[in-house]
């Protein structure tokens, strides 16, 4: 009896020293590690294991070479992309905080503004769905799409039925769907329609006890992407779904979004996105793409200045963290945010207290009720700083608000897939785009502000009064934030 505690003893000891060791050489922000240290030390071989399956940001040896091949071929194309005029923009009507985004984009990311761009806005759900549908229709060479959730029922089936007719009629079609997000679709029958017809398909990101061994089994696809003919993309927070048919037992609404329809230049940026996510996970080749899509790079069409900016595990670092920093810190007059999941850390928590400080009226839409019930405790545990640095809190009550959005003064915007979390920022793929362009921004602005119609403003006073009980829920979900 003695001799097996000493042995467990050791077994956990031995646990503990690896996984402190780990954790200290790489290096994690302070809070994290001291997250990490401090369950492994109260659940020695359980802690253990959790933070060996998504305590680190482990790709996998074979996807980290490929990701560094697959530069060094976009770096080609980039240089191409100069060659051609895109990235001429013209930097006098722009402004020093504008300039500042594109050259961290391009320093830390390795991507540029373009130039040259036009776009529709689109906020109603089953407009956007019919549109897709009907430009699926007009393809004429190729149809790539990238989503993180499809799911079955409604207008939805009827993008499904576009591709299906446009594979038919001998257009290449490329579809990347998210493995665990899109879980319930890749077990119904409309996978081995698209099959059946022709459609090439893709499960991104699978998951299994096998992967955890080579990576972390939660990282995901969370791009919205689809791409007609290398001339028309689309982009934004919206998945493949018809609202009306999608989580009506959650019990928080439909889901609210926003796309947009882009022509010109950043076509161009958006099928570079798509195409290098098809080419990490099927190992295709870049010209056998090319060649089978007929794809070409897309004319300037349009005055809009564009940086389209993916973000990743293996792709990014934290430039996409210091891109939105800079965003915030630009805000002078007016910031306003729109996020389904709020989980900031501690950096951009303090740029939006600052911008609130220096006189900056901050507007933070959320949704009153979402879908998580971590994340639903976890964001109320960020309303006590904000509110008393002044942030204005909206509680939207029109449904799971989803558009991710940023408008800085009614100038620059952010617009795209990115959720304000650590989960968004540091493990999931996604896409964001940074415009700058004053008619972009007074467009998303007027749409925040449909938002903040159908909101009520968290009174300090009142929420100051919750329970004790309540504050500690909040606080012990936070921490679990901190574990991504």
């Amino acid at each position: 009896m003695i001799n097996q505690i000493a042995i467990v003893s050791i077994v956990q000891a031995l646990f503990i020293i690896g996984i402190t060791w780990r954790v200290i050489m790489r290096r994690p922000p302070a809070g994290v590690a001291f997250a990490w240290l401090f369950l492994v030390a109260i659940i020695p071989v359980g802690g253990a294991l959790i933070y060996l399956l998504i305590g680190e940001h482990r790709i996998g040896r074979q996807r980290g070479t490929r990701i560094e091949q697959l530069r060094r071929q976009f770096k080609e194309v980039f240089e191409t992309a100069i060659k051609k005029g895109l990235m001429d923009v013209d930097w006098s009507r722009h402004s020093q905080e504008v300039k500042g985004l594109n050259q961290i984009g391009r320093n830390i990311i390795g991507v540029s503004t373009v130039q040259g761009s036009r776009y529709e806005l689109f906020s109603d759900t089953q407009e956007i769905l019919n549109q897709i549908a009907t430009d699926i229709d007009n393809a004429q060479t190729c149809v790539l799409m990238e989503f993180y959730i499809w799911n079955e029922g409604g207008t939805a089936d009827k993008v499904l039925e576009a591709v299906i007719r446009a594979a038919s009629r001998g257009v290449s079609c490329r579809l990347l769907i998210d493995a665990l997000g899109a879980s319930a679709w890749w077990k119904g029958s409309q996978p081995q329609q698209l099959r059946d017809a022709g459609v090439e398909l893709c499960a991104a990101l699978p998951v299994g006890i096998f992967r955890a061994f080579v990576g972390r089994t939660d990282l995901r696809v969370h791009r919205k992407i689809v791409v007609l003919d290398g001339t028309v993309a689309w982009s934004g927070s919206m998945n493949l779904v018809d609202p009306r048919y999608f989580k009506q037992g959650a019990g928080v609404g439909e889901w609210v979004d926003a796309m947009a329809r882009f022509q010109g230049s950043v076509v161009s940026s958006l099928t570079a996105t798509m195409v290098s996510d098809w080419l990490l996970e099927t190992g295709e080749s870049l010209k056998q793409v090319v060649d089978s899509a007929r794809l070409s790079f897309t004319k300037p069409d349009g005055d809009v200045d564009i940086q389209v900016v993916p973000s990743g595990p293996g792709y990014s670092g934290d430039g996409l963290l210091q891109m939105l920093l800079a965003l915030i810190n630009a805000a002078r007059d007016e910031l306003v945010l729109t996020t389904p999941y709020l989980a900031p850390d501690d950096s951009m928590t303090r740029a939006l207290r600052g911008a609130a400080a220096r006189g900056v009226k901050v507007r933070l839409i959320v949704p009153e009720k979402v879908d998580s019930l971590l994340t639903r405790y976890a964001s109320r545990s960020y309303y006590d700083e904000l509110l008393e640095a002044g942030v204005e809190i909206q509680l939207y009550r029109g449904g799971l608000l989803h558009t991710k959005s940023i408008t800085v003064d009614g100038k620059i915007t952010m617009f795209g897939t990115v959720n304000l979390d650590m989960r968004s920022i540091w493990i999931n793929y996604e896409v964001s785009l940074f415009v700058y362009d004053e008619k972009f921004s007074k467009d998303i602005r007027q749409l925040q502000q449909t938002y903040l119609d159908d909101s009520v403003t968290l009174d300090p006073v009142v929420w100051a009064q919750r329970s004790l009980a309540g504050r500690f829920l909040e606080n012990s979900f936070r921490l679990s934030s901190a574990l991504l």
